[in-house]
């Protein structure tokens, strides 16, 4: 919960494509499980979640922000994450020379 009590992304929702919210909750869930795994060394296949996000990727229309398709494409998903939580500010230059 944010300060005032909102989901964040629950709140950001609203300002994004019904697709784009389904990347954002299936980002959510992959950083969720990725730290069960390292807390218990056990957990989940993480293979459903990155196929979820590949069928998502090529089912974003023509319409999409660039830098969100270049991100999904790339599969930098904590790029990705920080785009659609309007957090695009936080992201690094990658290997490729875009941020």
């Amino acid at each position: 919960m944010g300060s005032l009590g909102v989901d964040r992304i629950n709140c950001y929702f609203r300002f994004v494509t019904s697709n784009e919210q389904a990347v954002l909750k299936t980002l959510v869930e992959l950083e969720t499980r990725v730290a069960q795994l390292a807390a218990h060394k056990s957990g989940p296949s993480l293979l459903p979640l990155f196929d979820q996000l590949r069928q998502l990727t090529h089912d974003m229309p023509p319409s999409t922000d660039p830098t969100l398709l270049h991100y999904l494409h790339k599969q930098s998903w904590q790029k990705a994450r920080l785009w659609l939580e309007g957090r695009e500010a936080e992201n690094v230059t990658g290997s490729c020379g875009h941020v």
